[in-house]
């Protein structure tokens, strides 16, 4: 079979289209397409945790057909998706509704599943609370500023980098759009929001922009971490500031939540349900050929991507 191959850590320029023996393993799904995250590109560079064994097969999450004829959505944690056939765990295997497409199933996996924790199990938004969705044109940032408003939240404003990625974020269902850098960034949210800090902070840049979340936070405010984009890396963290605050800050990692009983395909479930009901909308992204990896990589990189990238083997 045809699959994207990394025998060397690096940027998108060490993905190579070879040919290679079908993987083996529990189930196994004829790829109809595979997700690429930002992730992805850690652990090419060799600087995801834990670094991958070389040579292997990236790609985490795929959707396709297994051997009995059944369409389902995936998670390939080991990596392998970045190929036409792909082997996984069988409790791994959600089965994706005929009204939600590969695109949006594949959006669901990573990006759906973080927003959704980032808002329920860390944040605990409780209905009527101002929740701030940094990066929010991104794959996690637009699934959360839909669910943030479908779990009850008062106010939802976007940050954003550019006027087109704010303009989708307001398209999505938020309240307000701001400028997400950093300089001037705690000012802008507070105009946004009527001159008040806000209650929650969904904050996947790092850096300054972490910094400056939690100085737009109210007493009892929560920022939940789940990303570093700008990777200029966390500032330290002085927890007698938070405690002058009452302030909460939370980390979360997709994989070992997934650990959590009720934490997977339950989600999982009720996002297919309100993507057919029309009421959740997975931005669709750029579609690229399996033997186009790098391509796509490059422009994930570059941040000329919005909304769910795959590859189409």
């Amino acid at each position: 079979m045809r699959a994207i191959q990394c025998t060397r850590f690096g940027g998108p320029e060490v993905l190579e289209l070879v040919e290679t023996e079908e993987p083996r393993g529990e189930l196994l799904v004829d790829v109809a397409a595979a997700g690429v995250n930002f992730a992805d590109t850690s652990r090419i560079a060799g600087t995801y945790r834990p670094a991958p064994a070389l040579p292997f097969v990236p790609g985490t999450e795929v959707v396709g057909r297994t051997g009995d004829g059944r369409r389902v959505l995936a998670h390939t944690f080991a990596g392998g998706g970045f190929a036409e056939r792909a082997a996984v765990a069988a409790d791994a295997a959600v089965a994706v509704p005929d009204e939600v497409t590969d695109a949006e199933a594949l959006a669901l996996l990573v990006q759906g599943l973080t927003a959704w924790h980032v808002l329920r199990s860390c944040a605990r938004l409780a209905a009527g609370e101002t929740v701030v969705v940094n990066a929010a044109a991104g794959g996690v940032g637009s699934l959360a500023v839909q669910l943030a408003r479908h779990f009850g939240a008062g106010r939802v404003i976007a940050a954003a980098s550019t006027p087109q990625r704010r303009a989708l974020a307001l398209s999505l269902g938020a309240d307000a759009a701001v400028d997400g850098a950093p300089d001037g960034y705690a000012e802008r949210v507070r105009d946004a929001n009527g001159g008040r800090p806000v209650d929650v902070v969904l904050e996947s840049v790092g850096g300054r922009v972490f910094t400056a979340g939690l100085d737009v936070l109210a007493p009892f405010g929560r920022l939940v971490t789940f990303g570093n984009a700008s990777r200029e890396g966390r500032p330290p963290l002085d927890p007698g500031e938070l405690s002058d605050r009452n302030l909460a800050v939370a980390g979360f990692w997709l994989r070992p939540a997934l650990e959590v009983p009720g934490a997977y395909a339950e989600p999982l479930q009720a996002m297919f349900g309100l993507v057919a009901a029309k009421e959740l909308r997975p931005a669709a992204g750029a579609e690229y050929a399996l033997h186009e990896a790098g391509r796509a990589f490059a422009d994930l990189l570059a941040r000329r991507t919005t909304g769910k990238v795959v590859l189409r083997p």
